[in-house]
C-alpha cells in the first residue's frame, strides 16, 4: 500500500464542507479533455506512445505552477486496492483505475494536487481536472483554464480550426469540457419530484449519473449533474448554464424539504432519528446501508434537527466508509463481511467523537434553507 500522506491534502480538499450551498452541493468538478498532436488516442496507441505522453507531462510539471507539489502515481505500478482507493476518493476514473474488464492500461498515471490534477492516458491523453467544495464553478473554471494554458504552452495539443480540441469521444470534441456537480437531493426523492427534475435536465441537453460518475448507480440520494455536449459552446457558457440549472434544483430541493416538514414532520423526524440511531449503534453495515442512513443524517442536519454535527465529518464518512479505505486502515484487504463490521465501527467512532445537539419537532427547525 502506498503512503496516503504523500498526497497534498490527501486529494480531499473538496471534503472540507465549505463553499456555497454546501448543505446540498458536495462538490464542483470541471474537467478538460486534451490530446497530444501526432500521437494516437490511448485506446489505439502502443505502450511506447503512451510512455511518450507520460514523459511529456513529467517534463512539463516542474514548469507548471498549477501542478506545484503535485504527486505522480503510476496506475500500472499500484496494487488493485490502492487504485480502488484513488477511485473512491474521486481522484481517478473507473477506467484509469483499471477496474473494468480491460484492466489497467500501461503507462497510465495521475498527478494529484491540492484541488487540481491530471489523469494521464485515460480515454484521452490528458484529463485536466479541478475539484472544489460546494457550488463553486467560477473558482474551478478559472483554476482549470490557467492550468490548461500552462500545460498547453509546453505540450502540443491536438486542435482543429473548425472542430476545436480533438478528443477520443466525439461528444467531448470542441472545448473538451465537462462540468459535474455532486448534489444531495433527499427532499426531491422523498416527495417523488425527482423524476420531473431529471426529465427536465435531460430535455435541456444535460445528464445525471450516480455516486461514482459515468456508469454508476445513484446511492444515498446523491446525483452527479453534468453537461453532455461541448461542441459549439464556450467554456463560460457551459459553466453558466449548468450553474443556473443547479441553482434552480437547489431551490426545488429546499422547497421539497419545507413541504416534507409541513405535511409529514413527525414521520420525517422519526425516519431521520432512526437513521442516526442505526449509524450510531449498528455493528454491521453494508456500503449501501451506510450511504442511505448518512443521507438521512445529512437531511436532519439540513433541517436543523441535529446541530453541532459538521458537514465536513459527514462528507468524510462518505469516503472513508468505502471498502478500499477500510482495507487501507486495517492494513489488509477485507472480505465483505469484515468490511461491514469495520464500516459500522468506523461510523460509530466518528459520530461518537462529535457533540451533536438535538431538537424536537415541536420547536421545528430554525431554518431549512441553509
Amino acid at each position: 500500500m502506498f503512503d496516503l500522506s504523500l498526497l497534498p491534502e490527501g486529494g480531499l480538499k473538496w471534503l472540507h464542507g465549505t463553499g456555497d450551498h454546501r448543505d446540498v452541493v458536495l462538490s464542483t468538478r470541471i474537467r478538460l479533455a486534451r490530446n497530444i498532436e501526432g500521437i494516437a488516442f490511448p485506446s489505439r496507441s502502443r505502450e511506447g506512445e503512451r510512455l511518450r505522453v507520460l514523459q511529456l507531462m513529467k517534463d512539463a510539471q516542474p514548469h507548471v505552477a498549477g501542478l506545484k507539489g503535485a504527486v505522480l502515481l503510476r496506475m500500472d505500478q499500484l496494487e488493485p486496492n490502492d487504485r480502488q482507493l484513488l477511485h473512491e476518493r474521486h481522484l481517478v476514473s473507473k477506467e484509469l483505475a483499471g477496474l473494468e474488464a480491460s484492466g489497467v492500461r500501461g503507462a497510465s498515471a495521475v498527478l494529484v494536487g491540492e484541488s487540481s490534477g491530471v489523469m494521464i492516458n485515460e480515454e484521452d491523453h490528458l484529463r485536466l481536472q479541478a475539484v472544489h467544495a460546494g457550488l463553486a464553478p467560477r473558482e474551478a473554471i478559472d483554476q482549470l483554464l490557467a492550468l490548461d494554458r500552462e500545460i498547453g504552452s509546453r505540450v502540443p495539443y491536438a486542435y482543429h480550426d473548425e472542430f476545436g480540441f480533438l478528443t477520443s469521444c466525439p461528444t467531448n470534441t470542441g472545448t473538451g469540457l465537462r462540468v459535474s456537480m455532486l448534489i444531495h437531493l433527499p427532499g426531491l426523492v422523498l416527495t417523488k419530484e425527482i423524476g420531473k427534475v431529471l426529465s427536465g435536465l435531460q430535455a435541456m441537453g444535460l445528464t445525471y449519473r450516480g455516486w461514482y460518475g459515468e456508469g454508476s448507480e445513484v446511492v444515498g440520494n446523491f446525483f452527479q449533474f453534468s453537461n453532455q455536449m461541448t461542441l459549439g459552446r464556450s467554456e463560460e457558457a457551459l459553466v453558466d448554464e449548468l450553474q443556473r440549472v443547479v441553482r434552480h434544483v437547489i431551490e426545488r430541493e429546499h422547497e421539497a424539504r419545507r413541504v416534507l416538514w409541513r405535511d409529514a414532520g413527525y414521520i420525517i423526524e422519526d425516519k431521520l432519528w432512526r437513521a442516526y440511531g442505526t449509524l450510531r449503534f449498528a455493528r454491521s453495515l453494508t456500503f449501501d446501508e451506510a450511504m442511505n442512513y448518512l443521507s438521512g443524517v445529512r437531511l436532519a442536519v439540513g433541517l436543523q434537527l441535529i446541530t453541532g454535527l459538521s458537514v465536513s465529518t459527514l462528507n468524510k464518512l462518505l469516503i472513508f466508509c468505502q471498502g478500499a479505505h477500510l482495507s487501507y486502515a486495517e492494513g489488509r484487504v477485507l472480505k465483505d463481511h469484515e468490511a461491514n463490521i469495520a464500516r459500522a465501527r468506523y461510523v460509530r467512532e466518528a459520530l461518537g467523537a462529535e457533540s451533536p445537539e438535538f431538537t424536537g419537532h415541536s420547536d421545528g427547525p430554525q431554518s431549512r434553507d441553509t
